[in-house]
């Protein structure tokens, strides 16, 4: 059975300035409804998400900016680090850990800019909700074997296809060096790249 994590509870002290500063990342709003002055439920979506977020009144007992490490995953983290600075999320520096496997807890272990190497997973920034929620994003370029199927394989935006073009493009013509020639078949090449790469199987030669 197929068990799909479709919303994570926020709390949040305010409703209507958390919805403001999730609207205003660009996060799309599915729901705003009440059925009383005691309980009223907020979904926002991100970009290219399956999964949403609630917050409201009512809706959780947690403390208001308790939920830590909740994390997103984007394909350009410097990209992703200058539209949230432009919208005013007021973001980290981009970071890597020092062990170089995901991330300590806090502040521990960060050292400043991307991963030297811009290993898929290994590139990092953060920033806070309003109340103190704090949200990591991860830069994942090439997934590890097993989690997706090539059978499958699909883009969440027009950005995240378009990044994954490029590094078709430089791999390509890494490519045609290596044969000395142009190659007609570009096309199923770069498919071919694309589909492995997103399932994390060995890229083409």
């Amino acid at each position: 059975m197929d068990m799909k994590l479709e919303v994570v509870v926020v709390p949040v002290s305010d409703v209507d300035r958390a919805k403001d500063f999730y609207k205003a990342l660009g996060w799309r709003l599915d729901a705003d409804f009440a059925t009383d002055a005691e309980f009223r439920v907020v979904q926002l979506t991100p970009p290219g998400s399956p999964t949403s977020i609630i917050f409201g009144t009512g809706v959780t007992s947690q403390a208001p900016g308790s939920a830590q490490g909740l994390h997103l995953v984007v394909s350009d983290i410097e990209g992703a680090y200058d539209e949230l600075a432009r919208l005013g999320a007021d973001p980290s520096e981009v970071f890597h850990d020092v062990g170089g496997v995901f991330h300590h807890a806090g502040d521990d272990g960060r050292v400043a800019g991307p991963d030297p190497e811009r290993n898929s997973y290994g590139s990092f920034l953060s920033f806070s909700d309003p109340d103190g929620n704090g949200w990591v994003l991860q830069e994942v370029t090439t997934r590890l074997p097993g989690r997706i199927d090539p059978a499958v394989t699909s883009f969440a935006s027009v950005p995240d296809l378009a990044s994954a073009l490029r590094r078709a493009a430089a791999a390509h013509g890494e490519h045609e060096a290596r044969i000395g020639a142009e190659d007609p078949d570009w096309p199923d090449w770069y498919a071919d790249y694309i589909v492995r790469e997103q399932a994390g199987i060995e890229l083409p030669s």
